[in-house]
């Protein structure tokens, strides 16, 4: 039976051109031929990608001999029956300045493994070996990865070094993404643990220090929520550190965890310069994305839904839970901020009103259940469109607000006794702490109702049916006066209202989404209409200019809005709307 390894390499060999030469060598390939295949998807990121189309090239070689490969589908092909050794080489265009694909250019290259790592079929359980092989000189980069360094070659990687690493099987081979250039670096211990900060981009002055000592808190608390005890991070069980991957731009925004690592992408003015008093507005979102995937290392990494005990990666994984995977971790993201010191109360208040807020001004929870919502993350929630608001809800954001719902309900019914950490901590005892190490199990489908029965003793089952699996809201209000916190509504301005969203578009102003049973609804508007003139006068590409037309008149008032549908002028009567009661506002009341 083959024991020996797979052995993979990554050279970035065309900076210019933003390509990739990668390898793979079988050293006993299947004798009536090897089938090869490329994931079509990226865990954490529920949506076919397709990366296999990135592959500009493949060739197949045994020895001085070339080997026919025949495309078999999508992403997979069958090299022709040889004696082997069999090596495989692609040459992958990368050029997807995201967090789930890879990017080349001559500041830097990052890769996941999903985009250019080839599956040996039938040998995926055999230990992978990675040789990651320098740029063309001058360039002088540095190699950022949770991946472990190689102890059996001569050619073992050194700490961020290039050379050779190691994988103990194909499926962690592609979950711990790489970075390679000049970034900036910082390290810190916690729980003892290593974690490294890796910022990659220009960014002047960052306050690097900063934000490691707010990173270093959060993880902290992370740890001993779910390890109070022992204080362990789960990810000592893959990598001897943790590894978070910022790339900075102008305007991004997003992250994928990894089981020891994760990647984001940030906006330069969220991060913190040296000198400034204050953080920029956008620094409390960062760390909240920060928080969110660090979070993922226990939830969803480890403790899984069953549908994902393992993945399939070259077909859709359907489950109805990431309202538990996705919407506890959104829940916990930000909590994390509060218990950590890193926001105050007040603070944490108002990003909790934000999130009651999008929950309940998006129509689409009437129609769509947080469970539905996530069995269709692969058709809908993926890929939205203009209607969306109206037909679906998020089942982050909403199942973030069942998190909450729970979470205050074990409190009152327990008499503060259980919490949903207990929840959390039954499900990472018995699914996620040993789950690498030899008990890959996960949650069933139908099985959470009972899990949080057994760490807490409260029967959820009847909120659990109506807002998870049915379209009710959240009762939150008289949850929030319990723990001492008032929650009501306010208009968001006195402005009357079309109950749509607008978006730029060049030089013209274009709807959105227009809000069914809403004034523009009502009046015949559509999406994708171009605004043109509200009672004659000029609608141009800034919202500012809507805003104050409309702040003219009042609720009720009739107007003419002259639009371009296609290339067809028209124009409709319509009734402005009184200004909705849609914003939450999360008082603390003091006894």
């Amino acid at each position: 039976m083959n024991s020996k390894p797979i052995l993979y390499s990554v050279e970035p060999f065309d900076l210019a051109g933003h390509r990739f030469r990668v390898t793979v060598s079988v050293a006993e390939p299947a004798k009536s031929g090897q089938l090869f295949s490329l994931p079509a998807w990226i865990p954490g990121s529920y949506l076919i990608r397709d990366f296999s189309r990135q592959i500009e090239s493949i060739s197949a070689k045994s020895g001085n001999h070339s080997v026919d490969l025949t495309k078999t589908g999508n992403h997979s092909w069958r090299a022709s029956a040889c004696s082997g050794p069999l090596k495989v080489t692609t040459i992958v265009y990368a050029w997807d300045l995201s967090v789930r694909g890879a990017h080349l250019d001559e500041s830097h290259g990052f890769f996941n493994g999903t985009s250019v790592f080839l599956r040996v079929h039938g040998q995926e359980h055999l230990p992978c070996e990675l040789t990651l092989i320098a740029p063309p000189k001058p360039v002088r980069w540095t190699v950022h990865t949770s991946l472990p360094e190689s102890s059996k070659s001569r050619l073992a990687a050194s700490r961020h070094g290039f050379g050779n690493y190691r994988a103990e099987n194909y499926d962690a081979l592609i979950d711990h993404p790489v970075e390679m250039g000049t970034p900036q670096v910082i390290k810190f211990n916690v729980c003892d643990a290593e974690h490294e900060l890796v910022f990659t981009g220009h960014i002047p002055n960052l306050d690097i220090k900063r934000i490691r000592d707010d990173v270093k808190r959060i993880c902290e608390s992370q740890i001993r929520l779910f390890e109070p005890h022992s204080a362990r991070a789960p990810f000592l069980d893959s990598s001897s550190r943790y590894v978070f991957m910022t790339m900075v731009t102008g305007n991004d925004y997003g992250g994928l965890e990894h089981r020891a690592s994760t990647a984001l992408v940030a906006s330069r003015r969220d991060l913190p310069t040296t000198g400034q008093a204050e953080a920029p507005e956008g620094y409390q979102t960062y760390l909240g994305l920060v928080s969110h995937e660090y979070f993922h290392t226990w939830n969803v990494k480890r403790i899984k839904p069953a549908a994902f005990a393992p993945y399939d990666l070259s077909r859709e994984n359907h489950t109805r839970l990431l309202w538990i995977f996705e919407g506890f971790t959104s829940y916990y993201d930000d909590l994390m901020l509060l218990r950590s010191g890193v926001i105050n109360r007040s603070e944490y208040l108002k990003i909790l009103g934000k999130q009651i807020s999008s929950v309940m001004n998006t129509p689409g929870r009437h129609k769509q259940s947080v469970s539905e919502s996530s069995f269709d993350a692969w058709t809908r929630y993926y890929k939205q469109d203009e209607n969306s608001p109206n037909s679906l809800i998020s089942y982050y954001t909403k199942g973030a607000m069942i998190a909450l719902g729970l979470d205050l309900t074990i409190r009152q019914e327990s008499g503060e006794r259980y919490s949903l950490d207990d929840v959390m901590r039954c499900m990472w005892q018995r699914f996620g702490r040993d789950f690498y190490t030899g008990n890959a199990q996960g949650l069933s489908e139908n099985g959470f109702a009972k899990l949080v029965y057994e760490a807490t003793g409260i029967n959820v089952s009847n909120q659990i049916s109506q807002w998870a699996y049915g379209t009710h809201d959240v009762g939150l209000k008289s949850l929030l006066r319990n723990q001492n916190i008032e929650l009501s509504w306010k208009a968001a301005n006195n402005k009357p209202s079309l109950e749509v969203r607008t978006r730029k578009q060049g030089e013209q102003l274009v709807l959105a989404t227009v809000f069914e049973h809403g004034a523009a609804h009502t009046a015949g508007l559509a999406a994708m209409d171009i605004l043109v003139a509200l009672d004659g006068i000029k609608i141009d590409s800034n919202t500012n200019t809507l805003d104050t037309l409309v702040s003219r008149y009042a609720p009720g008032d009739r107007v003419t809005i002259h639009i371009f549908r296609r290339d067809e002028l028209r124009a409709f009567e319509l009734t402005l709307a009184t200004p909705a009661q849609n914003e939450c506002i999360l008082t603390a009341i003091n006894n």
